[in-house]
C-alpha cells in the first residue's frame, strides 16, 4: 500500500475522522485528504507523531514489509481480475507493474500477478500480446529465487507450461530440472515433451513408470483404507476394497499373485477356513506369476530385471511360516486341509 493508503486504513481503525487527525498533528483536515489521496505527502517531520497518533511502526506506515497477508495477496489480485474486466489490459499491466513495485520482495505478489496477466492476454486475444512477455518472464524467474519452495515449484511450472506452449522444448526442460524429483507430475511433463520432439521409446518409458508406480502407491493407500474398515469392523467396506484390489491388479496387469494376495487377510480375520485354505493354495499355486507384469506389453520399455528361482523360493518359505505361525494361524493349525496343503508345499 501507498502511504495515503496506509493513512486512511489505520486512521479508521482508530476511529478517527479527518479532522481530527488533523486537529492532533496541527495540520489542516484538506491536509490529511490529500495524504490518503495520493495528491500529497506528509513533511518527513510528521512521519514519526502519524505513527504514533495511528499506533503503528514507521516499517508500516512506509509500507516496508517485505511481505503480504494472504488477505491482502488475494485482494490484489481479485482487484488485478476486476480491472482485466473493465479496463484495457495495457492499464492494468502498469497497475499492475506498480503494485508489484511497492513490494519487490513479495515473490508471490509477483508469480500470482504474472500467472494471471499471462493468461489474461491469451484469454482476451490481446493485440501485440508478446510485448508483455519479457516482463511476464522476468517475474517469473525471480520467482524461482523464492524462499518458499511452493512458490519456487509454481515458477517453474509456469515457465515450463510457457516454453512448451511456444513450443521451445529445450528451455521447457531446463524448468524441469527445478521440480522436485519425487513429483510424479515432473515424470508427465517429461513424457510430454519426449513425445512432443519424437523420442517415443523415452516417453513411454515415463509413463510406464507413472502407471506402474501409480499403481503401488494405490494399493498402499488401499491397504490403509482396509486396514481402518478392518478395525472399525466394517466387513462391507473391507471387502469392497479387497475387490477393488484385485480389479486394480487385473486391470494393470499385475498378474495373477497380486490379484490373490489382498484376499487372504479377510478370510484370516472372518475365521473362514475353507476360503482361507482355498486362497492360500492358489497363493502358493500363484507365486511364479508374481512377476508376470514384465510380460505386459503395458511395461515393455521399462527394463525389468528377471527375477530368479531363489526369489520365488525364498517367497514361498516366508509364505509357508507365516502359515504355521500360531498366533497369526493358530485357529487354522488343527485343520486337516491347511495342515495338508502346508505339507503339500513343504520341501
Amino acid at each position: 500500500m501507498q502511504i495515503g493508503e496506509v493513512i486512511r486504513k489505520y486512521r479508521k481503525e482508530k476511529n478517527l475522522t479527518q479532522e481530527e487527525m488533523a486537529r492532533a498533528l496541527g495540520v489542516t483536515a484538506p491536509a490529511v485528504n490529500k495524504w490518503e489521496n495520493g495528491n500529497s505527502l506528509p513533511d518527513v517531520m510528521l512521519l514519526a507523531p502519524i505513527a504514533r497518533l495511528l499506533g503503528i511502526t514507521l516499517d508500516t506506515l512506509l509500507a516496508f514489509q517485505e511481505d503480504l497477508t494472504e488477505e491482502e495477496m488475494n485482494s490484489l489480485i481479485g482487484e488485478l481480475n476486476d480491472r482485466l474486466k473493465r479496463e484495457s489490459y495495457e492499464e492494468v499491466f502498469q497497475w499492475a507493474k506498480k503494485k508489484r513495485e511497492q513490494f519487490p520482495n513479495c515473490e508471490n505478489l509477483m508469480l500470482n500477478m504474472a500467472v494471471v496477466l499471462d493468461a489474461g492476454r491469451l484469454v482476451n486475444k490481446v493485440p501485440d500480446a508478446e510485448k508483455y512477455t519479457d516482463e511476464i518472464i522476468d517475474c517469473y524467474v525471480r520467482a524461482l529465487d523464492s524462499k518458499e519452495e511452493e512458490t519456487r515449484y509454481r515458477a517453474a511450472d509456469s515457465l515450463y507450461n510457457f516454453y512448451v506452449r511456444e513450443e521451445q522444448y529445450e528451455k521447457a526442460e531446463e524448468y524441469l530440472t527445478r521440480f522436485p524429483d519425487r513429483d510424479p507430475e515432473k515424470k508427465r511433463k517429461q513424457a510430454q515433451i519426449c513425445a512432443r520432439t519424437g523420442r517415443w521409446d523415452e516417453a513411454y518409458k515415463a509413463y510406464e513408470e507413472l502407471l506402474f508406480s501409480g499403481y503401488q502407491r494405490m494399493s498402499i493407500v488401499l491397504n490403509g483404507i482396509y486396514q481402518l474398515a478392518a478395525e472399525e469392523q466394517d466387513t462391507e467396506k473391507a471387502r469392497l476394497v479387497v475387490g477393488i484390489q484385485r480389479q486394480l491388479a487385473q486391470l494393470l496387469e499385475m498378474g495373477k499373485y497380486y490379484e490373490l494376495m489382498w484376499e487372504l487377510e479377510p478370510a484370516m480375520s472372518g475365521r473362514d477356513a475353507d476360503a482361507a485354505v482355498d486362497i492360500a493354495e492358489q497363493i502358493l499355486e500363484n507365486i511364479p506369476t508374481i512377476g508376470s507384469y514384465m510380460e505386459s506389453r503395458l511395461y515393455e520399455h521399462m527394463g525389468f530385471r528377471r527375477l530368479g528361482e531363489e526369489f520365488y523360493g525364498d517367497l514361498k518359505e516366508k509364505l509357508l511360516n507365516s502359515f504355521r505361525d500360531e498366533e497369526a494361524c493358530g485357529w487354522l493349525l488343527g485343520n486337516e486341509r491347511w495342515q495338508s496343503l502346508i505339507a503339500e508345499h513343504s520341501d
